[in-house]
């Protein structure tokens, strides 16, 4: 198994809140770019989206706010791939800044392809790349529910 690349942005001044920190929309604004560059490495990148008509779609996300992030921070989420089935790919970012974890992202994504779009089996090439980036182990804070 070969580790997915960590995807790094520093915060953006238009990112902070009325409070001074990171807005919560932008948590997921930086997951959505780490998994972009997820879709990169397994062959689903923006030239065989178009060539095949298919993508990634998030149907389901869970995000856990850990720590508030300061103007100025510089973001690294490193990306775990929890699982997959034929059409199914379910996703853990983690986000840091200076390796203290911040923030955390499940998600779980449905592969689609034609017009219209509808769920569909990954690509041989693509289903290989999983497999090759697939996690040992998933991180132990996944499939956690909301409740009070």
């Amino acid at each position: 198994m070969s580790a997915l690349p960590v995807y790094r942005t520093p915060v953006r001044e238009d990112w902070i809140d009325y409070n001074g920190h990171l807005s919560e929309a932008y948590y997921v604004l930086v997951f959505g770019f780490a998994t972009d560059q997820v879709m990169d490495r397994i062959g689903l990148d923006a030239a065989s989206r178009e060539a095949a008509g298919s993508s990634l779609y998030t149907v389901e996300a869970h995000v856990r706010y850990l720590q508030e992030v300061a103007r100025g921070a510089e973001l690294a989420v490193t990306t775990t791939i929890a699982g997959s089935a034929a059409r199914k790919l379910h996703l853990a970012h983690e986000m840091t800044v200076d390796d203290e974890l911040v923030a955390t992202e499940e998600i779980l994504c449905l592969h689609v392809a034609g017009e219209p779009a509808r769920a569909a089996p990954f690509p041989d090439a693509v289903a290989a790349r999983i497999t090759e980036h697939g996690a040992a182990s998933a991180p132990d804070w996944i499939g956690r529910a909301i409740r009070i």
